[in-house]
This record gives C-alpha cells, sequence and structure tokens, in this order.
C-alpha cells in the first residue's frame, strides 16, 4: 500500500495527514500554537515553536495511521501564506517573530509608497495591490527593526520566507545545508515576485529593500525540493509537493478547467477562480495569483477574493462576548431565529481585504433594536461570512464574464449546513461539500505524488473527489437584492474609522 505524508501548517494549528492512494485519511495530529498580539493590528509566531509542532504531529500521525513511515511515498507542504520569517543559517534561530498574513503594522509605509504610479506597477507585476496583507512589508519592517542595538549582524547569513521555506529549510538539515526554496504559488504572494517572468522582480526588490540574496529559489509546486534530513522517522523521503493553502484547496478539489472555483472558510474566508493559463487582471478588487505549476508545464493562473474574518468571526462570538461555548454551537442558536432581526455585522476587525481593500474600515454592528439577542447576532455572523463570500463572487462575474454555476467548498466552517444553505441563498448558485473537507492536505498530497509517480495525471485525480452534500437557494431574487442593498449600506458606515 502507498501512502502520502501531507504537512498541513495553518494559522491557528499545524497538522499532518497521512493519506493512501484512493485519497483516503488513514492517519493524523493536530496542535495548536500561541497567537502572539504584542501590539493593537500586530499578530506573530514562533516559528521554533511551529517547527516543534510540525515534527510532533508528523510522528503522531503516523502513528495514529499504525504504519511504518519507510511505507510514506513522498512528503507535501501546504502553508499560511505571505506570513514571514527571517532567520540565521548559522544558529538555525529566526531575528523575530514571524509576522502573520492579519498583522497591519507596516500600514504607514504601504500609505507612503502608494501613489498610483506605483500602486499600477505593482498590480502589473505580481498581480496584487499594495497591501500590508502580503510578505514584503513584514521582510522590511523585520530587518529595519530587529537589528536595533545589535551592530555586528551579518546579512548574509540571513534567509527570508514564508512559513513553507522555513520548514523546508529545518527538514532538509537546517544549519547543517538545509536547502532555501519556495514554490511558485508561494513566491506569487510576498508583492516580490513577477507573475509573467517568473522571477524575482528587480523593482520590487529594490523598494522594498530585499536582498535577492536572501530569497529562495522558486520551484514549481509539483517538482522535488529534497528529501527529509532532520533525524526524524521519515528521514530520507523526498518532499515533491509544496502549496500555499489556497492554493492547495483548489488542488485538493480537483479544480484544474477555467471557471471552476472553489471557497475555504477557515480564519477567514478565501474564492480562487481558476483562469487557466491566462493572467487575468481584476478591476474589481480581486487578486491575480499563480493557482499552481506542475513540473515541465506552464503555471496555472487564478483570481483569487480574500477575506479577512470569517471563522474567526465566529471565534470571537465565543471567546471575546462568550456567546457560545464552543464554535459548533452557533449553528443551533443561529437556527433558532428565522432571520436576523435587521441587524448586520460588518467584521472589518483590521480593515476590509477584497473586494474593497479599505485599511480604514472597523468591525460594526448596526441595526440594533431592542428586539435582538444573541441568536440574531449568532445568525448575522453566519449571514456576514456568506455576504463576504457573495461580494468577491460578483466581482468575479464582473472581471470574467463567467456565469457561476457551482461553488466547491471545504474548510471547518463548510461544515456548518446552515451556514452553507445561508450560501446558496445569498449566491443563487449549487455550493458542493466533498466527502473530504480537507482539502487544503489532500492537494499537498496530491501534489507531491503526481512528482513521485503516485498518480499519473490530474485527470486521474478526478475520480477520487465525491461529493458530500449540496445546497440550493430558497429565497426569492427580491429578497436577495434587498439583502445585498442593506449589507452595502453597512459596509459604507464602517468605513474610515481610522
Amino acid at each position: 500500500m502507498t501512502f502520502l505524508l501531507a504537512i498541513d501548517q495553518g494559522t491557528t494549528s499545524t497538522r499532518a495527514i497521512v493519506f493512501d492512494k484512493d485519497a483516503n485519511i488513514r492517519g493524523q495530529n493536530q496542535l495548536e500554537h500561541e497567537q502572539i498580539f504584542p501590539k493593537p493590528g500586530w499578530v506573530e509566531h514562533d516559528p521554533l515553536e511551529i517547527w516543534e509542532n510540525t515534527k510532533k504531529v508528523i510522528a503522531g500521525a503516523i502513528a495514529d495511521a499504525q504504519i511504518q513511515a519507510s511505507k510514506i511515498s513522498a512528503i507535501g507542504i501546504t502553508n499560511q501564506r505571505e506570513t514571514t520569517v527571517i532567520w540565521d543559517k548559522t544558529t538555525g534561530n529566526p531575528i523575530y517573530n514571524a509576522i502573520v498574513w492579519q498583522d497591519t503594522r507596516t500600514q504607514e509605509y504601504i500609505n507612503e509608497i502608494s501613489d498610483s504610479e506605483f500602486s499600477e506597477l505593482s498590480q502589473s507585476i505580481t498581480g496584487l495591490p499594495l497591501a500590508t496583507y502580503f510578505s514584503a512589508s513584514k521582510a522590511k519592517w523585520i530587518l529595519d527593526n530587529a537589528f536595533e542595538g545589535t551592530p555586528d549582524f551579518s546579512e548574509e547569513n540571513l534567509l527570508l520566507g514564508t512559513i513553507d521555506s522555513w520548514l523546508l529549510w529545518n527538514l532538509t538539515g537546517g544549519i547543517n545545508s538545509g536547502l532555501h526554496k519556495t514554490d511558485i504559488t508561494n513566491a506569487s504572494r510576498t508583492l516580490l515576485f513577477n507573475i509573467q517572468t517568473l522571477e524575482w522582480d528587480t523593482q520590487m526588490m529594490q523598494k522594498f529593500a530585499i536582498p535577492e540574496s536572501l530569497l529562495p529559489l522558486v520551484q514549481a509546486s509539483s517538482s522535488n525540493f529534497g528529501s527529509v534530513n532532520a533525524g526524524i522517522s521519515i528521514d530520507g523521503i523526498a518532499i515533491t509537493g509544496i502549496l500555499g493553502d489556497q492554493h492547495a484547496a483548489l488542488f485538493g478539489q480537483t479544480a484544474f478547467s477555467p471557471g471552476e472555483t472553489k471557497c475555504t472558510y477557515g480564519t477567514g474566508n478565501f474564492i480562487l477562480f481558476n483562469t487557466g493559463n491566462e493572467i487575468v487582471h481584476s478591476e474589481n478588487g480581486l487578486i491575480t495569483t499563480i493557482a499552481y505549476q506542475l513540473s515541465g508545464e506552464s503555471p496555472v493562473y487564478a483570481l483569487e477574493g480574500s477575506v479577512a474574518v470569517s471563522g474567526s468571526l465566529v471565534q470571537w462570538l465565543r471567546d471575546n462576548l462568550q456567546i457560545i461555548d464552543s464554535s459548533q454551537e452557533i449553528e443551533q442558536l443561529a437556527e433558532s431565529v428565522p432571520d436576523t432581526g435587521g441587524m448586520y455585522i460588518v467584521p472589518a476587525f483590521s480593515g476590509l481585504f477584497a473586494p474593497y481593500w479599505r485599511p480604514d474600515a472597523r468591525g460594526i454592528m448596526v441595526g440594533l433594536t431592542r428586539f435582538i439577542n444573541k441568536a440574531h447576532i449568532a445568525r448575522a455572523a453566519l449571514e456576514a461570512i456568506a455576504l463576504q463570500t457573495a461580494d468577491i463572487v460578483n466581482a468575479f462575474k464582473k472581471d470574467s464574464g463567467f456565469s457561476l454555476e457551482q461553488l466547491k467548498v471545504d474548510g471547518g466552517a463548510s461544515e456548518n449546513d446552515l451556514l452553507m444553505q445561508i450560501q446558496a441563498d445569498f449566491l443563487d448558485v449549487e455550493v458542493i461539500r466533498p466527502l473530504v473537507t480537507e482539502t487544503t492536505a489532500l492537494g499537498a498530497a496530491y501534489a507531491a505524488g503526481l512528482q513521485a509517480g503516485v498518480w499519473k495525471s490530474p485527470e486521474e485525480l478526478k475520480s477520487h473527489w465525491a461529493e458530500n452534500r449540496r445546497w440550493k437557494s430558497k429565497i426569492n431574487s427580491r429578497d436577495r437584492e434587498s439583502k445585498f442593498q442593506e449589507w452595502a449600506k453597512a459596509i459604507e458606515k464602517s468605513l474610515e474609522w481610522v
């Protein structure tokens, strides 16, 4: 029996999953890591904690699968994107905590460089708007601030990367000749990579004062990144797939044809629309990104809409407002009322991402009356997740001319049946949940397995996709349009708070 190991390093936790050749989960293990909030708007992770957790979950998943590590044919890595770490290759120690994709500390610098000429240049080169979301300004901040009072540091010993690069370097030897590489999807999220020439871009590196010597070698998502050499049970096994988490989810959903779309409901919502080998630049607030690249083939591109707060909104209701004791309780509570009582939540805790790109926005509740209770708030939270997704889909329709017929969904919140029904209502398309919702890890396993010869082609992977459930809209167009109009008013009132 052939097995694949997927390492899924996410925003709140790290997990490892063992898949068999039929894409069934045979074993898994997961550990959360600390969320560090030094100041308002600052979000950090400890890279060393993430590395230690990675080793633990690998061992745990293999034990859970009850197999020998030698039975694993290849390893795939998928990771939270944009989160940035810089480390000293002689010691293996980060020079500062990893700065997380949600972090907004560099907004002032982004404002300084965001004149219309450079914004247009950046978008044409990288496919991305100038925003704190991406890696470049995070890396610049670390280089500018980590060595205050330490004049003897040596830049030639530093390596810079997203979390996939950090894990790969440690897995392949670390200070003992670890390999410094990344894949094309993660590179495309840095604001430093030219998505047309497929190289690090000189103009962008100069603008952010990032030396190319710090950056990793860029490879196809499905290619040989090296073998494990970390003194652990999987030593000697090749790492043959790396994908940013949302790209991996698209791959795991086998959405290989132009127009196919997936939405992952995680800490945030991320909707990717496959545009094939064509670069489509958005005029409606979406991101142009590289979806994936197979070894020896041209890259496949995508339009993406990124929502900063979705699953984390439910966590906020649980942890901060204590309306629910567990995230799973929100469905039953929200289902106890037929509607939101006319209230809306705009969860712009650190601004609004696509399609608005408004860092000045902040979270609000509007439409409150004495009638409102915690059930209405719970339902409004689910509607906020679905409405933000609808904003993205509507922008995609304007950009591409595609008429979306179905939306494949995955991620933790896709298990919420009420949310999926609300999503189908607002989109007026079929929402389809697969049997295996761990599509992010599955996509990493697929990429690794293709390169390792476990599967022969992407078409073969489609045979493993199976539907769990689908939802169709139950509301009429008049009610849907009324909901969008009121949501637009709520969005407007969230703006210009900062």
